[in-house]
């Protein structure tokens, strides 16, 4: 790894993340106005509308980087999209956390099967699939080639998820795509407070998909090391 590359991964990103977070929780819990109508609570939707955008993005990255893999059999390529999975499962499920919690003091209930919630249950369900059928087979190419397929085709679930709103009635607020002159982020420090947010979230997953990278290459190198001793 050359140096400017230890220095970017190693001391900027992490310093870049702790910084961008720690304004974002300072900005959430300590600046931006409450919303009118839901009070304190709304203030969730700054990390879960964020989580949901970085976690699509990491799902997205998984498509690009196997059909990379399918077409050129890049190990780099495979192990950026195994990262980006694992990743992006983290956030979807932290996105299926922090939803709930906001639902319920505002719908009152945890969870209803609203389109856009069923098909978050079904975008973490298609990548749980292709984690565990990574973990079944091993190193064996086949099922690499046929993760990397589910990985394609899992995201053709985003954009259907992200027009749920509009494709189908349900209960979920479109909250930045509104129609409604009335919704969205009218104060400013609103919409400076989702920004920051999204910086700091996103820092975090590069970081994280960058470490969970570089991990499976040590492992696969050791893996090669024990192989190449067996013999």
């Amino acid at each position: 790894m050359s140096e400017s590359r230890r220095t970017w991964q190693d001391v900027i990103l992490p310093w870049a993340t702790c910084v961008s977070m720690l304004a974002a929780i300072l900005m959430v819990f300590l600046l931006v106005p409450s919303e009118r109508d839901q009070g304190i609570v709304q203030r969730i939707f700054y990390f879960h509308v964020n989580l949901a955008w970085m976690a699509f993005g990491g799902f997205a990255l998984v498509a690009g980087t196997s059909a990379w893999f399918l077409r050129t059999g890049s190990r780099r390529a495979d192990r950026l999209a195994h990262a980006n999975a694992e990743v992006g499962m983290l956030y979807t499920t932290l996105v299926l956390i922090t939803g709930p919690i906001w639902a319920r003091p505002i719908w009152g209930v945890w969870w209803t099967w609203d389109p856009r919630l069923t098909m978050t249950v079904v975008l973490w369900a298609i990548y749980a699939a292709y984690l565990m059928l990574r973990r079944l087979g091993g190193d064996d190419d086949t099922i690499l080639r046929y993760a990397a397929v589910l990985g394609i085709v899992g995201s053709l679930d985003i954009p259907l998820l992200i027009l749920a709103v509009r494709l189908w009635r349900g209960v979920h607020p479109a909250v930045m795509l509104s129609e409604d002159p009335d919704a969205g982020l009218k104060d400013p420090m609103m919409g400076w407070t989702m920004m920051v947010s999204a910086l700091a979230l996103g820092l975090l997953f590069t970081w994280l998909v960058s470490l969970r990278a570089r991990l499976l290459a040590v492992d696969e190198t050791v893996a090669a090391m024990h192989l190449e001793g067996a013999r």
